[in-house]
Order: structure tokens, then sequence, then C-alpha cells
């Protein structure tokens, strides 16, 4: 079992705290990430170079420190981003295939398909979607939560990944492609569901392990912070893509532009987006307001989203 460090709301120690709450989830992840001895062990290899390839684990930081700011088990709410961090990995494998968008490099390192043979790289993919709600469904991997907790943990996370969710958002995107003239409405949708989806996802299910109502203002609350920071979130990678360093972004730069996608900085150029990108960044921080000090370190990390460089 897990024994997830304290989520500290004094922004002195805000570095520290990220590490160690991104130090224990890299540490859950080598667990679920085991290996086993049998003749079909290529497909958990593959699943294991995927899932520990790196990356800024921000959406099981957002379910542990969710849980935290709302008297949460954290251990608990590690456990559930855990989940949530197999099916993300899941669809960046599947994104990187040649049917979708054809990537060589994930976080500066070869994609999964170019590790490993493509057939097997699907089934990675695979493999830890299913993971995830083996994970969230074995109750003897939490310490406190009920079993309508678990249930409810499950429904959240299969309705964000689905097709009402990012497989939904994903479809809109492959359906834009070199379309010109994709509506910011059009847009919106595919990111809040693309992307928004899973780390709106991310931060209620800290709020469902803490026990808070779904009909609850506070729970309302975490769902409008979530929301606004996932389309705030995407559109820094929006930037990105347009004014990164590859060496630091790990993958390559302008590759939405060569895939002929509209993105925000199409629609709005740099400066349209970054205002944009503020709007949705205050709304995130203000939705937060209700809960006081307790959401130092939420806000701290949401305003720290829009200056990260990778």
């Amino acid at each position: 079992m897990s024994n997830m460090p304290s989520v500290s709301n004094n922004l002195n120690d805000f570095d520290n705290t990220l590490k160690n709450i991104v130090r224990a989830v890299n540490e859950k992840l080598e667990g679920i990430a085991a290996v086993p001895d049998a003749p079909e062990s290529a497909v958990y290899e593959a699943m294991r170079y995927s899932l520990l390839a790196g990356g800024k684990r921000l959406r099981p930081v957002l379910t542990v420190a969710a849980a935290a700011m709302l008297g949460g088990d954290t251990d608990d709410a590690l456990t559930a981003g855990c989940a949530l961090e197999c099916v993300h990995t899941y669809s960046l494998i599947h994104d990187d295939l040649p049917c979708m968008d054809n990537d060589d490099l994930r976080r500066g390192k070869p994609t999964c398909h170019k590790v490993f043979p493509e057939n097997i790289a699907l089934l990675a993919g695979d493999g830890l979607l299913n993971r995830a709600f083996e994970i969230l469904s074995d109750m003897s991997e939490f310490k406190s939560i009920s079993e309508k907790t678990a249930l409810r943990l499950i429904g959240l996370l299969s309705a964000a990944s689905g097709a009402n969710g990012m497989i939904g958002g994903q479809v809109i995107d492959l359906m834009s492609e070199n379309k010109p003239g994709v509506p910011e409405d059009l847009l919106l949708r595919m990111h809040k569901k693309k992307t928004g989806a899973m780390i709106e996802a991310a931060a209620l299910m800290g709020a469902a392990v803490s026990g808070v109502s779904a009909g609850s203002a506070e729970y309302s609350a975490v769902g409008r912070f979530a929301r606004n920071l996932g389309l705030a979130f995407q559109i820094q990678d929006d930037i990105l893509d347009v004014t990164g360093n590859e060496a630091v972004l790990g993958k390559p730069i302008g590759s939405d532009e060569q895939e002929g996608k509209t993105t925000f900085v199409t629609l709005l150029g740099i400066d349209g987006a970054e205002k944009r990108q503020n709007e949705y960044t205050r709304a995130a921080v203000g939705a937060l307001d209700i809960f006081g000090e307790k959401a130092a370190f939420l806000k701290e990390l949401a305003r720290r989203l829009v200056l990260r460089d990778n």
C-alpha cells in the first residue's frame, strides 16, 4: 500500500510538495507496470515502457491534491489517479500510431510502436485501458473507500475516456484535419472532450474519494476549476507547438501545422491565444475561492501550468 506524503499549502514548499507527489505516483506506477515471466510478457514490456516513460503526471497530481484539499484519503486518491494515468498512457500510445498522428517521439523518447511492433503497441494500449479498471474494481487496492465510491470512480473514468469524452474529442480532431475555418465553438468542444474531460475526471475522482456529493457546491467548484484548467492547459500546448524548444518539449515543433490542424494559435494568433489562456486560468483559480487557504496548492499548480515549457 502507498504512503503518500502530505500536501502542503505553503507556497514556499510548492516545488518540494509537487516533487514528492510525482515521486509517489512514479513509485506506484512501478508496481502497476510489473512484467511477469510469461509467454505474453512482450505486451507487458510495452505497457511498462510507455507507462514509465516520464511526463508531468498532472492528472494523478490533480487527483491527490483535490482529495487533500477536501480532506480525503490521499493514498486512495493516489491509487485512483494512477488508474487514470494508465488510461491517459493508453491514449498516448494509440494517438501516436501510424493510423492516427504517426508520431516518432513522445516525451523525448521513441514512441511505443517504434520500440515494439505496431501490433504489440496497439495491444499495450488496450492492456493499460483494462488495467485501469482492474485497479479501480479491486477493493484490496484501497484503504478506506466503499464499493459505492469505487463504482463512482469507475463511472467517472469510463465516461471521461469514452465516446462522450476523450474518444469523441479525438474523432472531432481527426475529422477537422486539413479543413480550414474550423469554428471556435467546435475547437472548444473538441478540447473539452479530448483533453479537458480527463483532467476534469482526475480532479473529480479526488473529490469522489473524499466523499463529496456530486450535487454539492464543492463538487461543482472542483469541476469548474478542472474544466477551465483543461482548456488553459490545451492552449499552452498549442502555443508551445509554435514557440517551444523541441529538446525541452520532447516532441517535434510545428506538428499541428504540418498535420493541417486548427488550434487556438491558428485561430486567434499567439497574442489572442495567450489572452484566452489567461482568462481560463483566472476562471480555474477563481473557482477554488470557496475553499480558502486549502486550495493554495491547486491554485499555484494552475498558474505554473501556464508558464510551463513542456
